[in-house]
């Protein structure tokens, strides 16, 4: 079940196979969702898609995620049929529960590292925030954007890979993308058309154009200009959940 529009306050609840097919509940813009949904394109995952409008949240929602968080996926063919939400603790369980194509390396300390580092893009995430969502940020949010994301250029010279997974994708990959697909929509909503410098984040770019042919991404992204069509809707205190979705005619 993929119905292409979020679901929002006064939305009856929709009426879902009870097949045994996991439940994601998302929103189609929101990067954490995008997470979980990564992780189950990648290990080829059956799952049915529920889109959720955060701003008006249906008032069914909370029977499935009390705290109406997205992502949350619903395990169906589990006793109870139990929600799990925050996206580390979906991709991990996920990963430990399909272990075809394992995405966290095995090594308990290099499974740790990795696990810090994806929390080390938390001050990249504040960072870039400003420059995505609001009309006129601040002076110095470029700079402390581009001293956030220098660790994980630092990081990926260290590793000596061309995945922070190694010679193949893994989790920080999937986990950290994300805002990766976000960050060419700068050249859109900011008035100077801003990429990343090509010298200082030589690695991270190339990584990038890597991480775009992956199939699972493929599946997934969307282009940096409907990321920024939503980012103006955003701006102007409308968010449009929908406008990734083809416009159909009733």
């Amino acid at each position: 079940m993929d119905v292409l529009k979020h679901f929002k306050k006064g939305s009856p609840k929709p009426e879902l196979p009870n097949d045994g097919v996991l439940r994601l509940f998302l929103m189609r813009f929101c990067p954490y969702s995008q997470r979980a949904s990564l992780v189950l394109a990648a290990k080829h995952i059956p799952h049915h898609k529920i889109y959720i409008d955060l701003s008006e949240k249906p008032e069914w929602y909370t029977d499935f995620s009390p705290l109406g968080k997205v992502p949350a996926v619903q395990l169906t063919a589990v006793s109870g049929q139990p929600t799990i939400v925050e996206s580390l603790v979906i991709a991990e369980y996920l990963d430990e529960q399909y272990p075809v194509h394992q995405l966290f390396p095995a090594d308990p300390l290099r499974k740790a590292q990795d696990k810090i580092l994806i929390e080390r893009l938390t001050p990249t995430i504040k960072a870039v925030y400003p420059l995505l969502f609001t009309i006129d940020p601040p002076e110095d949010a470029l700079p402390k954007f581009e001293n956030a994301l220098d660790v994980f250029e630092v990081e990926l010279t260290k590793r000596g890979t061309p995945y922070f997974g190694g010679t193949q994708i893994g989790m920080v990959d999937y986990m950290i993308w994300p805002w990766f697909e976000r960050f060419p929509a700068l050249k859109h909503v900011l008035p100077e058309r801003y990429e990343l410098d090509k010298t200082r984040f030589a690695k991270l770019l190339n990584w990038t154009d890597l991480m775009a042919n992956d199939e699972a991404i493929k599946e997934i992204a969307l282009d940096s200009q409907v990321h920024a069509q939503f980012m103006v809707t955003r701006q102007a205190g409308a968010p449009n959940y929908d406008v990734a979705f083809p416009v159909t005619v009733d």
